[in-house]
């Protein structure tokens, strides 16, 4: 299991305290896990594997979600060698790096949580972990943000265990007043649940679970949360939290859909997922910090991943973990980007960055093209899964989302590229010399994203295809 050398390590930052040998030991255990991680969607068969007395799960779903989430810890830890040296805060890294390995280890093993309550508890740990990552800076901002952060998705955190209750509940009529709450066990028991309790229980969920996702309008912690914490810890927020909160939400969709409520489960996700999208593009047009107009950006995209999971069937399932897989990629490549410029420039502010593609001609031209590719133009992977996803929704109870989805991704791109329009081709204003380039530890992360986007989106394998389309039959047996 990736996470037993990955906390190792972490013990390690704690004992050693030395900045370098720190760093070294974080990218150890982000090269262990995704060395373990890599290997795992091929281990996996179609039959899930249960180990520790069924407490642990692993299936083609978490075997892929665990994939991103290690994929974006390796590149936001080789990132992290680079930006945290900047910070000169040296005699604090060991406790930077103690809780990034950390932040790793339970964000790798959410996704593994077979037991319904279990997971509520690693979702609740992840928490708890990166609110310190979230206040490492030590600014007003910073701790705003932190204290926010977890006010906020604690609140949701605590609905969504209300909602796990309710569900144990119902399964209790059922099952007895004792039995163990994993997601197959729920799901078979759930047709004959009161479907009342079923729905009560499931909203709740997706509310609680929502507001850890950063789904409208319980969205209100991300903003200041992703734009305030070190650039790494904002690439982890984004491109790791965000889908391992997602997967608890999907799979209790599978067991509301299992108890054959209608569309009412899907149209609640739909609904959200669109609502996301709309703040998004109202927040990224009018954006002014170059690090909340990327916090803004994964709202919205993970409103395209809900509207895909939402719209359901083969399309709608392998386009939403095709666009987790792009999104994790591309996001990373944003903030690896906008850290870089605003230590070279020493703003956050949009209008005092100018002539990027002047001063750091192979770094700009790298952000730019994450840029375009972050808004789903083509030719990168986010324009095949969000293109997939919106083929998922034509059909009659959906297509108005796909309307509204096709409308505000046009917005979404035209606001989206103003910004960098002003920060690239747009004279005064700028700072007067902006610091020099930044470490290759800041550029190779850059190009160890932007190539597999150029890729996913020229080409999707077709093993990959049947891999994910096999995780809608998974999700919802016998269901379309």
């Amino acid at each position: 299991m990736p996470g037993v050398r990955l906390s190792h390590n972490d013990d390690g930052c704690l004992v050693v305290r030395r900045p370098r040998i720190c760093e070294a030991l974080n990218l150890i255990a982000s090269l262990v896990s995704f060395g373990c991680a890599l290997p795992l969607p091929f281990l996996v068969d179609g039959h899930e594997l249960l180990f520790w007395d069924e407490y642990v799960i692993l299936d083609r779903t978490s075997a892929w979600v665990i994939l991103c989430t290690a994929i974006v810890y390796l590149l936001s830890s080789i990132y992290a060698i680079g930006y945290m040296r900047l910070l000169k805060e040296d005699d604090r890294l060991y406790r930077f790096y103690a809780l990034f390995a950390g932040f790793g280890l339970t964000v790798l093993i959410g996704p593994l949580m077979n037991s319904v309550g279990i997971y509520w508890i690693a979702i609740e740990l992840t928490t708890l972990v990166s609110t310190f990552l979230v206040a490492f800076e030590h600014v007003a901002e910073s701790m705003e943000a932190a204290w926010k952060y977890i006010m906020v998705v604690s609140a949701g955190i605590s609905l969504a265990l209300l909602g796990t209750v309710l569900f144990y509940w119902g399964g209790s009529f059922v099952l007895g007043p004792t039995y163990k709450m994993t997601w197959a066990v729920l799901a078979g028991a759930a047709p004959r649940i009161n479907p009342v309790v079923l729905i009560l229980a499931y909203l709740l969920v997706l509310v609680g679970y929502g507001t850890k996702v950063g789904l409208a309008p319980m969205h209100t912690w991300l903003p200041d949360a992703h734009s305030e914490s070190p650039a790494p810890v904002s690439a982890m927020l984004s491109g790791a939290l965000l889908n391992t909160a997602m997967i608890g939400i999907v799979r209790f969709l599978g067991v509301a859909r299992a108890a054959h409520l209608g569309y009412l489960p899907q149209l609640a996700l739909v609904v959200f997922g669109a609502l996301s999208l709309l703040v998004g593009a109202l927040f990224i047009v009018r954006q002014e910090g170059i690090k909340r107009l990327m916090a803004y950006s994964s709202i919205e995209h993970m409103g395209v991943v809900a509207l895909g999971f939402g719209f359901g069937g083969p399309l709608g399932v392998a386009g939403a973990l095709y666009h987790m897989l792009n999104h994790s990629l591309n996001k990373s490549l944003m903030f690896f980007g906008a850290g870089n410029m605003m230590r070279a420039y020493d703003t956050k502010a949009i209008a005092m960055i100018r002539g990027v593609d002047r001063v750091f001609p192979v770094q700009g031209a790298l952000w730019l093209a994450g840029a375009v590719a972050i808004t789903g133009a083509p030719p990168f992977g986010l324009f095949l899964s969000e293109f997939t996803i919106m083929r998922a929704g034509l059909k009659p109870n959906f297509s108005w989302a796909v309307y509204v989805m096709a409308v505000l991704l046009i917005v979404i791109f035209i606001g989206f590229m103003n910004h960098f329009r002003t920060m690239y081709y747009q004279t005064g204003g700028e700072r007067e010399s902006p610091k020099g380039g930044s470490s290759a530890w800041c550029v190779l992360p850059m190009w160890l994203t932007l190539a597999p986007l150029l890729v996913l989106g020229l080409w999707w394998p077709g093993p990959v295809w049947n891999y994910l389309t096999s995780i809608a039959q998974s999700l919802s047996p016998g269901l379309p």
